[in-house]
């Protein structure tokens, strides 16, 4: 166990270290969850990479963080350049 009983040691599994490149994301919800699908999308198709499900709650915290450091990156290198939509339907094969 922990030295700090409010620490909590997580386990990160070696074939998760190298992360899950995405450039484009879907974000479908219900009343009880966000389910963020991260994609790489190379046309003439794409491939969904990642799949992350959470709850509202926790989307919210998802989000202002993502905010912060955002506001972090831009005073330190500048200001994002935010990318195109892509144009046209996106269908997925399941």
């Amino acid at each position: 166990m922990a030295d700090n009983p409010n620490e909590i040691k997580v386990n990160f599994p070696a074939h998760l270290q190298g992360g899950a490149y995405a450039n484009n994301m879907l974000v479908t919800h219900t009343r009880e969850e966000f389910v963020m699908d991260f994609s790489l999308i190379v046309p003439p198709s794409g491939t969904v990479t990642a799949r992350v499900i959470t709850s509202p709650g926790h989307m919210k915290r998802i989000i202002s963080a993502l905010q912060e450091n955002v506001k972090k990156y831009e005073a330190r290198f500048g200001t994002i350049i935010q990318a195109d939509e892509l144009k046209g339907p996106i269908e997925f094969n399941a």
